[in-house]
């Protein structure tokens, strides 16, 4: 609702506080809004008054928000006694032309083209300061994501590796020791059969060794001195066939020196989590590689022959999106500035894509980070 003059000037010489520049405003549409939206955050700015004809402006419902009175006649603001800038945003040029003609001791005009270039210039400001929070939080957020699933990654590979150790390892040693212990028992009775125990004993220690060493293999599967990821995919994939039987197909292009250690890092833990996922889910019996290093783009290729799923079902589902190992990869790809395709149907199989651009610094820098 408008105010009168009296009304106006009293409500205007009430927000008076020292050191502070008391501003009008003429024009409460995009102009007058972004002023208002500015100014009210700032504590060296009073906004004293806003003075508006259309009452469909859409600044008028911000300064009821703020409380800052409203008058229809902008000449109302001319008379205000507590008041050092009148901004006129309001485009008519007869207001302008009449502010013109307007003087007084103490009370700056500012209107036409620059008035415009403040306003234009606080809306940019706005909208970037906008984006900024909205980036910052988006990659809060990732962070927070990435935080959790470290921790849960670092309890389940735990888990995983106890598992390991017990079913494998521990059960290869309990039968090594099972067995020295037998052929001490027949050394004297049947020293035949005791060396023959003892054969049986060093092929299963080997094996024992063998499994240990896949263990460890599994916690530091790059040559983290050297950072070398093709030789790192290639010992892992070699060892993945033997395990699971499921054939592997390798194909390399490009030089990895280029890349960052940490990119090197994600891209070997998408490919372990993606054939992870084949073994649980997919039920395959093949599945191929591909990576790919250009001069301005990575791109890593995972592709099965297994049952697939529908993919459709598992975006709009989290649990599956969990379940089916999609949101590790998926995340992981962004955490190095990437992004991951899957496609997957029922009977066809899964193809996962990671393409990850390569910055000038990551091209020229020879994988230092």
């Amino acid at each position: 609702m408008p105010t009168s003059q009296a009304k106006l000037s009293k409500q205007a010489r009430k927000s008076g506080v020292s050191g502070v520049t008391h501003v009008a405003i003429i024009g409460a549409g995009r102009g007058g809004t972004a002023l208002m939206e500015i100014f009210a955050n700032d504590p060296l700015v009073d906004i004293v008054a806003v003075a508006e004809i259309d009452e469909a402006a859409p600044g008028l419902a911000l300064a009821t928000r703020l409380k800052i009175p409203v008058t229809r006649d902008y000449r109302m603001l001319l008379n205000l006694e507590q008041v050092d800038l009148i901004i006129d945003v309001s485009g008519s040029p007869n207001v302008w032309q009449s502010l013109q003609d307007f003087h007084r001791m103490g009370v700056t005009i500012l209107g036409g083209a620059s008035a415009k270039f403040m306003w234009e210039l606080i809306e940019a400001r706005i909208r970037a300061t906008a984006e900024i929070e909205k980036t910052l939080n988006k990659y809060q957020s990732l962070y927070r994501l990435y935080v959790k699933e470290t921790g849960a990654a670092v309890t389940e590979e735990r888990t995983r590796i106890a598992c390991e150790i017990h079913d494998g390892l521990v059960q290869s040693l309990a039968g090594v020791g099972f067995k020295l212990e037998l052929s001490q028992q027949l050394i004297r009775k049947d020293p035949k059969a005791s060396l023959a125990t003892l054969r049986e004993s060093k092929e299963q220690l080997k094996l024992a060794i063998k499994e240990a060493r896949q263990v460890i293999f599994n916690l530091r599967p790059l040559q983290y001195d050297k950072m070398e990821l093709i030789p790192g995919l290639t010992n892992y994939l070699k060892s993945y066939e033997t395990q699971y039987h499921i054939k592997t197909d390798f194909t390399v292009s490009g030089d990895e020196q280029i890349l960052f250690p940490r990119t090197k890092i994600f891209l070997f833990r998408i490919v372990q989590e993606a054939l992870s996922n084949v073994v649980q889910h997919a039920k395959a019996d093949r599945v191929s590689v591909q990576l790919m290093i250009g001069l301005e783009k990575l791109t890593v290729t995972i592709s099965d022959n297994g049952v697939g799923f529908n993919m459709e079902q598992v975006l709009h589902n989290p649990e599956k999106w969990d379940h089916f190992g999609v949101r590790g990869i998926v995340e992981r790809a962004k955490l190095v500035g990437g992004e991951a395709k899957i496609d997957s149907k029922k009977g066809r199989g899964t193809r996962i894509v990671v393409e990850v651009p390569l910055g000038k610094k990551e091209r020229v820098d020879d994988g230092e980070n």
